[in-house]
């Protein structure tokens, strides 16, 4: 599993899990900023992402699966705790190992992301992975495609930040040409298995788990809905909302740095 360390001091380290699609180049931002609050950063591509191989039975793209992986990437660089920080697939991998492995998680932040799923975003996502796979000829060609994509989400992105973007979601092969950097056979997985297993018992644990939730103002994955039904699980988990951001929020933005950088001065 690819593996990027930030160091930042002796407080429990924080793991950050990304999205779908997403690779450890998602918290490269993120990670200096949290360092600054005295602790380590571990950010991972989970298999088929990033710098992890792609795995030749697509099957084996299931949040059980990453579960097991973060869990042996946390063994293999000692680290028995950590404040786990999840987007969207990533918040599903941490709900799953609070459940399996309570003791390994400090505190939880779940970015966007819920035990239920809103229709209309799995819908979306489920509408874009894996699909128009083949190379650009350019990263401007690229960010086209990104924006094209998630541009509801990112109303207020410049085409500075879609170059960005794009540079965080594929990678530029020999001949000049840029390919998703991920497998498109996690789409193939998305199919059969579905976008998560139940997720309640698992988030029902995190009473036990400083929580914090981030969603995305104009989300379409994390509605309010859910977050009343959250509420009812779960109620005092702490809770904020990023204006004019869909899913999912880099947790840069202002209001979510506040809440992200206020929750982690309580943690020690």
């Amino acid at each position: 599993m690819g593996v990027r360390r930030y160091p930042g001091g002796n407080k429990t380290p924080v793991l950050c899990i990304p999205g779908l699609t997403r690779n450890a180049g998602d918290f490269e931002d993120l990670a200096p900023k949290i360092t600054q609050t005295g602790r380590d950063v571990i950010a991972v591509d989970l298999r088929g992402r990033g710098r992890s191989d792609h795995d030749p039975d697509y099957l084996n793209y299931h949040p059980t699966t990453y579960r097991d992986d973060v869990l042996a990437v946390l063994d293999e660089i000692g680290v028995s705790q950590a404040v786990f920080v999840g987007t969207s697939l990533g918040g599903i991998v941490t709900m799953l190992t609070h459940r399996h492995a309570p003791h390994r998680v400090k505190a939880a932040v779940l970015n966007d992301v819920g035990p239920d799923l809103a229709p209309e975003g799995v819908a979306r996502i489920a509408g874009y992975v894996g699909a128009n796979a083949g190379p650009a000829a350019s990263l401007e060609e690229a960010a086209a495609r990104i924006r094209a994509i998630n541009e509801v989400a990112f109303p207020d992105a410049s085409d500075a930040d879609w170059l960005v973007f794009a540079r965080r979601t594929f990678r530029e092969i020999s001949d000049g040409q840029w390919v998703l950097d991920y497998d498109p056979n996690i789409a193939r997985a998305l199919m059969e298995h579905g976008p998560a297993p139940d997720l309640w018992p698992a988030f029902e644990t995190l009473k036990t788990a400083p929580t914090l939730v981030i969603r995305g103002g104009i989300s379409d994955l994390l509605s309010l809905e859910i977050v009343e039904k959250m509420r009812g699980v779960h109620p005092a988990f702490d809770y904020t909302e990023v204006p004019r951001v869909g899913h999912a929020p880099m947790m840069t933005e202002p209001a979510a740095w506040s809440a992200l950088e206020k929750f982690l001065v309580e943690i020690d």
